[in-house]
C-alpha cells in the first residue's frame, strides 16, 4: 500500500501541535530546582503569611516593613526570574541526552519537454547522539552550578533587601524619636523662659537672664522644626524602600526600650568560619568557580570525536510513481584541525576559572572583614547603649535640680540652660545609640549570612 507524501501533511501538523503541548510540560522537574519566590514564606517566618501590597492599619512594625520590602521590591522579582531562567537552562542541557524526532515534507512541480511533472517527498528521522566524549555531562554540570549560583545570589539579594528595609525603618523610627526628644527640649526651654520672665517681672532677674532664656527657647523651637523635616524625609525614604509612594501616610510602632545583653559575643574566629560557610554571596562565587571548571571540560570535549545514529522511513512520489524506503546510519565526526580553535578556547576557559577562583578568594577575605567590622561596631553600640542610659538618667536629675534652684532664686540661668542642653544632648545620644545597636545587630547577622525573620521574632519576644 503506497502512501502519498502530501497526505502526511495533516499528520505532521498534528505532531507539531503535540510537540507544542509537550513543550509546556516539565519532564525533568526543573521548576522544582529553582528557589522559592522571595516572600514572607521564606527565612523561618512563622505562619507563612502571604504577600501584602497594602500598608497595615496598625502601626508599622519592623517585621511588617521587611514583609512589604520583599513582596514589593522589583529586585526580588528580578533575581527570582533569573533563577527560574537558569533552571530552564538545566533542562536544555539535560535534553541533549534524549533522541530527537524530525519530520520533513516537500512538494514541487517541474516541466520537461513540454510536459509537467509533480514530485513530493517526506521523511521521518530519529537521531541520537550516542557518544560525545563528555560534552553533555560537562554542560549539565555547568548549568547546575550556575543554577546554584543563581539561587545563592537570590538569597544574598534577599538579605541585602532585608537589611536595607531594616535600616530605613530604624532610621525613620529614630527620626520620630528625635522629634519627640526635641519637643521635650522645647517644652523645657519654654518653662525656663517663663520662669525667667516671671523673675524679671518681679525684679529678681536681669534682662540678660530673660534674653538668654528666650534665645534658648528659639533654638529649641528651631531644632524641633528641623527634626520634624528630617522625620518626614526619613518616612519618605522608608516608603520608597518598601515600594510605595514617598507621600504615603504611615504610622510607625514606638521605639522599644532596649536593654540588650551581650549574647551575640562569641569567638570571633568561629563567627568568621561560620560566615564563610553560610554567606550566600560566597556560595555563589564557589558555584561560579565550579561552573567555570565544568566549562573547561566542555570545551575540551568539543574537540573530541562524536558518534551519532539516525534512522527513519522515507516516501517519495515522482510522476505518479510512489516509492517507500528507509535508512539507518552511523555518523562518526572526528575533528582533525580547527585552526587551533579548541586550543585557545581551552586557554580562555582556564583563565576564566582562574578569575573565578581569585574572586572567590577575595570574597573570603571580604567576609572576614565584614564580620570583624560588624562585630566591633555592635560591641561598641552595646556599650554605648548602656552608657547613654546612665547619661540620660544623670542629665535628667541635673536638669531638675538646676530648674528647682533657679526657681528658688539660688541658681543662675546659665546653670539651668547648661543643664537643659546637656539633657537634650544625652537624649540625642541615647536615640543614636539605639539606632546603631539595631542596625549593627542586623548588619552582623547579614555579615554572617543568618539575617532572617528569626532576628525580628526574637526581638518581638523581648530577646536581644
Amino acid at each position: 500500500m503506497s502512501i502519498c507524501p502530501l497526505r502526511l501533511l495533516p499528520l505532521a501538523l498534528g505532531l507539531s501541535l503535540v510537540a507544542t503541548q509537550v513543550s509546556a510540560l516539565d519532564p525533568f522537574a526543573n521548576e522544582a530546582m529553582a528557589p522559592l519566590k522571595p516572600s514572607p514564606r521564606l527565612s523561618a517566618r512563622v505562619g507563612e503569611a502571604p504577600c501584602s501590597t497594602e500598608l497595615p492599619v496598625t502601626p508599622l512594625a519592623a517585621i511588617d516593613a521587611v514583609d512589604l520590602a520583599l513582596c514589593n521590591h522589583p529586585q526580588t522579582r528580578e533575581v527570582w526570574a533569573a533563577a527560574r531562567a537558569q533552571a530552564a537552562l538545566v533542562g536544555v542541557a539535560q535534553a541533549a541526552w534524549l533522541p530527537s524526532l524530525d519530520g520533513k515534507a516537500s512538494a514541487f512541480r517541474y516541466s520537461l519537454e513540454d510536459r509537467n511533472y509533480n514530485q513530493s517527498a517526506a521523511a521521518l528521522t530519529v537521531s541520537w547522539l550516542v557518544f560525545d566524549a563528555g560534552q553533555r555531562s560537562a554542560n549539565i554540570e555547568n548549568a547546575r552550578q550556575l543554577l546554584d549560583a543563581a539561587a545563592a545570589t537570590q538569597n544574598a539579594t534577599v538579605q541585602n533587601l532585608f537589611l536595607a528595609a531594616l535600616q530605613a525603618y530604624y532610621a525613620a523610627q529614630a527620626a520620630q524619636a528625635v522629634v519627640q526628644s526635641t519637643g521635650e527640649a522645647e517644652r523645657a526651654a519654654r518653662e525656663s523662659y517663663l520662669a525667667a520672665e516671671s523673675r524679671y517681672a518681679v525684679g529678681v532677674a536681669t534682662p540678660a537672664d530673660r534674653l538668654q532664656a528666650q534665645t534658648a527657647l528659639s533654638q529649641a523651637t528651631l531644632n524641633r522644626i528641623k527634626a520634624e523635616g528630617e522625620a518626614r524625609n526619613a518616612l519618605g525614604a522608608l516608603m520608597y524602600a518598601l515600594g510605595f509612594s514617598a507621600g504615603q501616610p504611615v504610622r510607625l510602632a514606638e521605639m522599644p526600650v532596649l536593654a540588650p545583653e551581650q549574647r551575640f559575643q562569641a569567638d570571633l574566629d568561629a563567627l568568621i568560619e561560620d560566615a564563610r560557610a553560610r554567606r550566600p554571596d560566597l556560595k555563589a562565587a564557589e558555584a561560579q568557580l565550579k561552573a567555570a571548571e565544568a566549562s573547561i571540560e566542555l570545551v575540551r570535549a568539543q574537540g573530541r570525536p562524536t558518534l551519532s545514529i539516525a534512522a527513519g522511513p522515507t516516501w517519495q512520489e515522482v510522476a505518479g510513481t510512489t516509492t517507500q524506503g528507509g535508512n539507518v546510519g552511523l555518523t562518526l565526526n572526528v575533528p582533525l584541525f580547527s585552526g587551533f580553535d579548541t586550543t585557545y578556547r581551552v586557554r580562555s576557559a582556564t583563565a576564566q576559572a582562574e578569575v573565578r577562583a581569585a574572586q572567590r578568594d577575595r570574597l573570603k577575605n571580604q567576609v572576614a572583614l565584614d564580620v570583624w567590622r560588624a562585630y566591633q561596631s555592635l560591641t561598641t553600640a552595646t556599650q554605648s547603649l548602656k552608657t547613654t542610659a546612665d547619661l540620660v538618667a544623670s542629665a535628667e536629675q541635673s536638669e531638675r535640680v538646676a530648674l528647682g534652684r533657679y526657681k528658688a532664686g539660688v541658681g543662675t540661668v546659665l546653670d539651668l540652660l547648661s543643664a537643659q542642653a546637656a539633657l537634650a544632648s544625652a537624649r540625642q545620644q541615647r536615640i543614636q545609640a539605639a539606632l546603631d545597636w539595631n542596625v549593627y545587630r542586623a548588619t552582623l547577622a547579614q555579615a554572617i549570612g543568618t539575617l532572617d525573620y528569626t532576628l525580628l521574632q526574637a526581638r518581638e519576644q523581648g530577646r536581644p
